[in-house]
């Protein structure tokens, strides 16, 4: 039997990017996340708190899921790849369910251990 690899950092990034780019948020934390992985927002994050596990992450993106409305446009841009972490640049022109349509630009870090995502941390 052939042990399966741990990827990369870079190679972490790289799967990331590419699934990003279609919009596959809900495979990237299937595929590349780890079960203990930790979710951080910022201290004036308006509605979504810190949270860690595997599951804690997959229900704070549907609740995040369910406070839009519409989606107009988003972006992820390349990733940067620097030691066991990566940043990608975020955004999402969306309508808010009872806030209208905002647009949304932040900075995500994401560190990686043993081909995981064991943290990922956003700035806005």
């Amino acid at each position: 039997m052939i042990a399966e690899q741990t990827m990369t950092t870079a190679e972490v990034a790289a799967k990331f990017n590419a699934l990003a780019k279609e919009g596959k948020w809900e495979q990237i934390q299937e595929e590349l996340f780890a079960d203990n992985a930790v979710s951080i927002e910022p201290p004036n994050s308006p509605g979504l708190k810190s949270v860690e596990g595997l599951a804690a992450i997959k229900e704070k993106g549907k609740m995040f899921n369910e406070m839009v409305e519409q989606v107009h446009g988003g972006f992820s841009t390349d990733p940067v790849v620097a030691g066991n972490h990566f940043s990608v640049g975020m955004g999402l022109d969306a309508t808010m369910k009872g806030q209208g349509r905002v647009k949304m630009d932040e900075i995500a870090l994401y560190e990686v251990k043993d081909g995981k995502i064991v943290k990922e941390q956003f700035f806005y």
